[in-house]
This record gives C-alpha cells, sequence and structure tokens, in this order.
C-alpha cells in the first residue's frame, strides 16, 4: 500500500524527521484559510501515485486568492486514473540544494538498500542513467541493522558530513523497518535557511504486513482498489492487450507471451485460485474500463477454479471486446460448451491465446 504524502509525513514528523508545516483541505475555501496563516504554499493533490508535478497536481500559490484558485483546478482531476478529493497546503520553502535519499529492498540481496543522491527533485532513474557518479548505494544487513559509521558515510558523500543529515538518514532507517516498508523515499531532501527539510514523502507498506500496521487504507476508486477489495490483483500497464489470469506465475508468464508475439499488455490482473462468476464478471469490467485495450486474453488453469463458472462470469460481464479464451482444469468441457454456444473464441494453448489476442487487438 503507497500511503498519501501527508500520512507519509505524519510519520516522518513523529520520528523527528523535520518537514514544512502543512494542512490536510477538502475544499478551496479551507485553501484560502489556510494559505492566510502560512504565506506562501504549495497545494499538492493526495493520491497514491508518482507523476502529480507533470500532471499538474502541484502548484504554488503567492495570494490566498492563488491558493483558492489553485485548489480549484486541482480537486476534482484524475492523475492516472485517481480522483483528486484531498489536497495538502504546505508553506512554501525554497531549497539551496536538492538530494535524494530513499531505501527499498534489493530483492536480489535479500536486504534493504539505500540509495543517495547529490541530485534530487527528478526521476532517480534519470540520475543514475545520466550521471551515475552522483549516486551512492550501500546494502544493509538486516540482523545487525544500520551502523552509525554507515550513515556518517552516506552523509559525507551527501553534504559533507552534515550532522542532521546522518540523523535523517538513521530516522528513515527505523521508519523503514518500523513499518514493513517496501520503501520510503525522500525526494527532495533540502537544505533551506531554516535546515534540512524532507520536501517530500513517500511510503509504500508491504500488503503481507498490513495486519500488523495500525494505516487506514485510503478510498480509492481504481481498478487495483477494486480488484483487492475482490480478493484480487490488477497493476496497470501502458499497453492494449487486456490479460485475465489466475496465478500470478502463469499471469507473468502470459505477459510474457504477449511482448513475445509483439504485443503490449494493458495489465496484469490475477483473478487468484477459486474465482467465481461474480469475481471473473468484475474483472472483466476492470480489465475493459481501460480505453486502451483492444482485445483481452483469458488464461486460465482450473484446479480450485472451475471453468464452468468462468464462463459464465466471461458471457454475463456484458463485455464486447475481442476477447481470447485459453481454459482448461476442472469443468473444463462444460465451460468450453458454453463459450462455444456464444460464438467466444478458445485456444488450446496460451501460447496460441497470446498470439490470437496479440493480432486482434494490434493497432494498424
Amino acid at each position: 500500500m503507497m500511503l498519501h504524502e501527508h500520512a507519509a509525513k505524519e510519520v516522518f514528523s513523529r520520528y523527528g524527521i523535520p518537514v514544512p508545516q502543512s494542512s490536510l483541505i477538502v475544499d478551496a475555501q479551507e485553501a484560502k484559510d489556510r494559505a492566510w496563516k502560512l504565506g506562501k504554499v504549495v497545494l499538492k493533490a493526495q493520491v497514491a501515485s508518482g507523476g502529480r508535478g507533470k500532471a499538474g497536481g502541484i502548484l504554488t500559490a503567492a495570494t490566498v486568492q492563488e491558493a483558492e484558485q489553485s485548489a480549484r483546478r486541482i480537486l476534482g482531476m484524475s492523475i492516472k486514473g485517481l480522483r483528486v478529493k484531498k489536497l495538502l497546503v504546505e508553506e512554501y520553502v525554497k531549497p539551496e540544494k536538492e538530494m535524494y535519499l530513499g531505501i527499498t529492498i534489493d530483492r536480489k540481496k535479500r536486504r534493504p538498500i539505500i540509495i543517495a543522491s547529490s541530485e534530487g527533485g527528478m526521476d532517480i532513474e534519470e540520475v543514475a542513467r545520466t550521471s551515475p557518479e552522483k549516486i551512492m548505494r550501500l546494502h544493509i544487513d538486516p540482523l545487525t541493522g544500520l551502523h552509525d559509521y554507515q550513515a556518517r558515510g552516506l552523509s559525507q558523500f551527501l553534504d559533507k558530513g552534515n550532522t542532521v543529515v546522518t540523523d535523517i538518514i538513521k530516522k528513515l532507517y527505523r521508519v523503514f523497518t518500523d513499518h514493513d516498508c517496501t520503501l520510503a523515499e525522500i525526494n527532495p531532501l533540502a537544505l533551506t535557511a531554516r535546515g534540512v527539510l524532507a520536501l517530500d514523502a513517500k511510503m509504500n507498506i508491504d500488503d503481507n504486513a498490513m495486519f500488523r500496521q495500525e494505516f487506514e487504507e485510503e478510498e480509492e476508486d481504481t481498478p487495483s482498489a477494486t480488484a483487492r477489495k475482490n480478493g484480487m490483483s490488477y497493476v496497470g500497464l501502458d499497453g492494449y492487450i487486456g490479460c485475465i489470469v489466475n496465478g500470478a506465475g502463469l499471469a507473468m508468464a502470459t505477459l510474457d507471451m504477449i511482448k513475445h508475439y509483439g504485443g503490449e499488455a494493458a495489465n496484469f490482473m490475477d483473478v487468484r485460485a477459486g474465482a467465481n462468476e461474480d469475481q471473473m464478471k468484475i474483472a472483466m469490467r476492470l480489465v475493459s474500463s481501460n480505453k486502451n485495450v483492444k482485445a483481452i486474453v483469458i488464461n486460465i488453469f482450473g484446479g480450485i477454479t472451475k471453468c464452468d463458472e468462468v464462463a459464465r462470469g466471461i458471457i454475463n460481464s456484458g463485455v464486447k471486446l475481442p476477447i481470447v479464451i485459453r481454459l482448461t482444469g476442472t469443468n473444463e468441457e462444460e465451460g468450453k460448451r458454453m463459450l462455444e454456444e456464444h460464438g467466444m473464441i478458445l485456444a488450446s494453448t496460451s501460447e496460441e491465446a497470446a498470439k490470437e489476442a496479440v493480432a486482434l487487438g494490434h493497432p494498424d
């Protein structure tokens, strides 16, 4: 789960990581009122997504009138399919130097990795590509944790051993471990006239650890949130072939096959073992709601999942896009008979299904 910025900054503040003054608001009048108290402000859309600035979801306002106008402009807008319902109104603090500090999991090394850059405020991937010398990476042994000398070394790289930066590095690592994070990030970590401040905050919590965390999930009207509420997994991608599969491994293999045959997947969708008619209908509607989807491939290996239930869900979903279905396993004959009666396209193998879907959905 990705926390909204305001929630991440609340955590940072509790751990002693300095952040600007801010307030969470839901209407333009509140933005105006906060601007009276804070002066020049930055208004930030609160959605669980990156790319807010590029989408127009972060604006600076020098006056209360500008704050009100900017709030009206941002509230209600859509950023990567997420409607903005809340804003963070934050005092404007001019950065004199911007740095990057992030902690994530290196799955190959099976341990946390701290990534620091003397250049922040932009995509860390772009910095890595164009100026690799500005990035330092440090793996942390999860049994012994972050040592003081390691934090000092990172601080020396970022800002000549600034003790405040050293302290923030140690506190961010505590945030990361205490909250079962897969990512804890400050971009930018800024030197300002008021000292070092975390001008942005990002925290991703491992979904498998949510039972022991106290965060309440923000209401999001998105395919991912809807899928999660219904016991499924959905991740949006940039292609045009919709995918509905049971099992994460088979889903990844299906995405690979789509790529192999010259297509681009529009999503990862795992309906999981035991998917029933209602779940299949929901999955069909979620995948087809993406306007970029030109065709859908359905790849079901029925064990606990019953093929006739899957077939009913497909038939009763009402989706009119070209659909290619590979269906095998429990109640396979009945499921295929139902689909054939409704003129559905059936494939005997995963490869055949992927190839046919790419052919049907390929843009001319």
